[in-house]
């Protein structure tokens, strides 16, 4: 499985940090916090894999998995098909042991709730001496520390009957991995940004929460009674957001039928019972949706129906109705509306919840939809009121939406954004090529194939036999190699070297991970068949005996060092790639409750909202809301495609400017304006070659365009004039105004 960056950054990070925290002598705790959707189990399996790869950095170890509910059989599922290939770790339940103690470098996985019950005969001695506490004992005898996995930590981690159990397994090092952890003195905390796992449009850009719903939430006030009326503008609402999607799927040419997720209520006054069949008789009556057309399904411990292979794409299950057991573990990224008429009885579960919808259906494209409207998630509720910790969900739950103008007509107006980047610490299909081509320029281009011997070349694996120390304390800095030769090597044992070579020519600037590993043996495999005409699939003995052998080993070694430098050399070059598309302005923004509406009538974008941050900008808009000549105004984001942005350079490398504003004249002009005050205005020298050069190049095209820096001669309280540079920058001065003109808009 390929790794996204941010997640190998987060693997990497967490093996350095366990390896640190092993080194000393008392119990430590690493906590792991990631956002939901981003992929914390494999992040983990590979950090669990790297630390029991370096087995000279610390003792022998043993894993538990720790989960709520049925997490950990799914859980277990994972890690045993990430480990498929390399058999890295064992993962065994209880009844998997052998000897009943748990093996290095093997995951013993349980149920967090159902070891704590009572009656668990994994917690009290019984006839077999096969509790949890004798299985500790055995695997610390046989000289391995305990490594623990807290999956979902803010579930039980801090109960008390939680902690009698952690003191029970008293693990070497802890590791709690959460998307809310509650965090409790951790002596490491690695974090993964969520904005870094939107880059790689893992997870949906935001939750929208009532879209179109005329803000339900903080102004509607729409009752919680639960009422009829109020449960059926909730599923007509849904179930049309449900349709809208589905149709801009099939415009995009993407086979994806979107799911609704409808979770039942608590009970009040009547029963779950009778809230169901009143869902299921608005679905039906009002909507055509049922059982028995196959368009509804259930997702309850006792009703499973139309459930199975409803996580395919295009399954025809349109609606699914389920209550608190879907929250964990549960994987369908074509679900993305919520109806929710639960109760959320704490901001975990609540994020847990919404993180059932919050996957992107389509992960491998790297990117979002061209079309914003498929980008997102999308909650409906007539609960009445709903705390929300910012630092937990602020940046994931959206209450405003804001609409484009039905009047505005199509700009397309060229903008640029970056590619994403993911290739500088792993190696690439081009490595390939790049080798390929070193390999002929090898030795002043005689060539790496007239540089080796391939006849009679044999290397023979060895193996350390009857070694004894006497003093284990001399042996400090000192290597133990092998001495006895194999000379009739299985295929199985010629395979092991070439990948420990293969492994170990990765270093110093790359991490040896399973994808870039097999880069470099599929380069020498190429090489073997396109320049020496040896081909690995019929003859990969031959190739890895002339490949290892003492006399050739040395020129592949070179020949694979020339080829990372100039594959660092040229990944660097393509960091600045920029890619060009027309731009339009979004058909809908969303905005969080740190948001505030404004009223601005001749914005693009209504309800106008804005962020209390916006110093100078909310100061300009003041500016623009009083112009009779602006047809209208568009307020500019700053990441990716969606917004508008402009080609720069800084230090020599090629970037996107995000200008502030865009405007649009009543004469058909349009007018880009970036906001600056005090130094910002002297750094932005760059910025202002940029868009001097946008500039005259659109005009140069037959459009009218105009604009620049802004700026107000008062930068405290902004009252003072507004004022326009349109220069390329080399002249901006601190304070000095020269050369600036006053803005007429």
């Amino acid at each position: 499985m390929e790794l996204r960056d941010y997640q190998d950054i987060a693997a990497r990070e967490l093996f350095e940090g366990a390896e640190k925290l092993l080194a000393h002598s008392e119990p430590k705790k690493l906590v792991f916090k990631a956002p939901t959707g981003s992929g914390k189990t494999v992040t983990v399996a590979e950090f669990l894999k790297r630390l029991a790869d370096d087995a000279q950095g610390h003792m022998p170890l043993s894993f538990i998995w720790a989960a709520p509910r049925q997490l950990h059989d799914q859980s277990k599922e994972k890690l045993e098909s990430y480990y498929a290939d390399s058999h890295a770790l064992k993962c065994s339940s209880f009844e998997d042991l052998n000897d009943r103690c748990i093996e290095e470098n093997e995951i013993l996985f349980f149920n967090w709730e159902s070891i704590r019950q009572e009656n668990n005969i994994y917690i009290h001695e019984n006839e077999q001496d096969n509790n949890l506490s004798s299985i500790l004992d055995r695997t610390r005898e046989a000289g391995r520390e305990i490594v623990l996995i807290i999956d979902e930590s803010h579930y039980h981690a801090q109960a008390e009957t939680s902690l009698g159990l952690l003191k029970m397994i008293n693990p070497k090092l802890t590791i709690e991995v959460s998307a809310t952890p509650v965090l409790n003195d951790p002596d490491k905390v690695i974090v993964v940004d969520i904005d870094d796992v939107r880059k790689e449009a893992v997870i949906k850009k935001a939750v929208s929460l009532n879209p179109g719903f005329k803000n339900a939430i903080e102004r509607s006030r729409v009752s919680s009674t639960l009422s009829d009326s109020t449960d059926e503008i909730v599923l007509r609402e849904a179930l049309a957001k449900r349709e809208e999607l589905a149709k801009h799927y099939k415009e995009a040419g993407v086979e994806i039928n979107p799911l609704l997720l409808v979770q039942l209520p608590d009970r009040r006054g009547q029963t779950e019972d009778e809230m169901l069949r009143g869902i299921e008789r608005i679905l039906k009556d009002k909507h055509n949706i049922s059982v028995a057309n196959g368009k509804l399904g259930f997702y309850l411990s006792e009703d499973k129906r139309n459930r199975e292979h409803v996580e395919e794409q295009n399954n025809p299950v349109e609606v699914l109705i389920f209550k608190q057991a879907i929250a964990l573990g549960w994987d369908c990224p074509r679900a993305q509306v919520l109806a929710l008429f639960r109760e959320w009885k704490s901001v975990n579960f609540s994020i847990q919840t919404v993180g059932r919808i919050m996957r992107m259906p389509e992960p491998e494209r790297g990117a979002y939809y061209s079309d914003d409207v498929l980008n997102y998630a999308y909650v409906y509720t007539n609960i009445e009121d709903i705390e929300i910790d910012d630092d937990v969900a602020g940046r994931y739950v959206t209450i405003h939406t804001s609409v484009r103008s039905k009047d505005y007509k199509p700009l397309k107006l060229p903008s640029v954004h970056r590619l994403r980047q993911r290739e500088r610490t792993r190696l690439a299909p081009r490595f390939i090529e790049i080798f390929l081509e070193q390999a002929k320029e090898y030795d002043d281009k005689k060539g790496l194939a007239k540089s080796i011997k391939t006849k009679g070349q044999k290397v023979e694996p060895r193996l350390i036999t009857d070694w004894k120390a006497k003093n284990i304390d001399a042996l400090k800095d000192t290597k133990i190699e092998g001495s006895e030769h194999v000379t009739n090597s299985s295929g199985r044992d010629l395979q092991r070297l070439f990948d420990y070579f293969a492994r170990e020519s990765l270093s110093p600037q790359y991490y040896p991970e399973d994808r870039s590993v097999g880069r470099v043996k599929e380069s020498i495999y190429r090489f073997f068949r396109d320049q020496v005409g040896i081909d690995y699939a019929t003859h990969f003995s031959d190739v890895i005996n002339i490949a290892l052998s003492e006399e050739n080993r040395g020129h592949i070694r070179s020949v694979l060092d020339a080829a990372k430098l100039a594959y660092q050399a040229e990944t660097e070059k393509r960091d600045t790639k920029l890619v060009q598309e027309d731009w339009e302005v979004p058909e809908f923004m969303t905005f969080g409750k740190d948001h505030k509406e404004l009223k601005a009538g001749n914005s693009i974008m209504q309800p106008f909202f804005y962020d209390y941050a916006w110093k100078p900008e909310e100061h300009f808009i003041e500016e623009l809301k009083r112009s009779k000549d602006i047809l209208w105004w568009f307020k500019n984001g700053s990441r990716d495609a969606t917004y508008f942005a402009v080609e720069y350079k800084e230090n020599g490398k090629t970037a996107p400017f995000y200008v502030d504003f865009i405007v649009k004249m009543k004469n058909g002009s349009i007018g880009l304006f970036d906001t600056k005050s005090g130094r910002t205005i002297t750094d932005s020298k760059d910025k202002c070659k940029g868009l001097k050069s946008y500039i005259t190049a659109e005009n140069k095209s037959g459009r009218k365009v105009f604009g620049g820096i802004v700026a107000n001669t008062d930068d405290t309280h902004f009252d003072g004039r507004w004022m326009l540079y349109e220069g390329d920058g080399h002249d901006l001065q601190p304070g000095n105004f020269e050369g600036w003109s006053e803005v007429e808009l």
